[in-house]
């Protein structure tokens, strides 16, 4: 797996070290396994801006933590596939982690893994499929040493 692009579009989380979002998605395809090189890429933005992709794109006039985009098409200049794009709101996970009682850190790294199973497939929103995503999801954090507990579920 390779992540080509991390990209901070959100001022107070200049700060935020990019390998925290790189191991959560080494923990996504090491849970996974048997998942063939690709790439993907990761933004952090702010509240507004997720609001208005969700209402563009899902038709949800609201603001969300995390949005997947797959995409699927081989890149020319590597030859792996592009998986797509996980874009995370900083101000919600800030929030979420809060009301969790855990740190932003480990919030950030849930939805980087999060995102990351959308764009492999995974789906919650039905019994069958939202059962095998929290099991990789948990592996992930687990591989993570996170503290975050299965309760927790987004």
């Amino acid at each position: 797996m390779a992540v080509t692009h991390i990209q901070i579009n959100y001022p107070p989380a200049e700060d935020l070290d990019p390998d925290l979002l790189l191991s959560a998605a080494e923990a996504v395809y090491e849970a996974v396994g048997g998942v063939e090189e690709t790439e993907l890429a990761i933004t952090i933005i702010g509240e507004f801006e997720i609001h208005e992709l969700n209402l563009n794109y899902r038709n949800i006039d609201a603001p969300t933590d995390v949005l997947a985009f797959p995409d699927g098409e081989i890149n020319p200049e590597t030859g792996k596939s592009y998986l797509g794009d996980v874009v995370i709101a900083y101000p919600i996970a800030v929030v979420q982690a809060e009301e969790e009682g855990h740190r932003v850190a480990d919030e950030l790294q849930l939805l980087v893994i999060h995102g990351i199973l959308h764009l492999l497939g995974y789906e919650h929103d039905n019994d069958q499929g939202g059962e095998g995503m929290w099991l990789v999801q948990r592996k992930a954090l687990d591989r993570l040493g996170s503290p975050i507990k299965s309760e927790n579920w987004i």
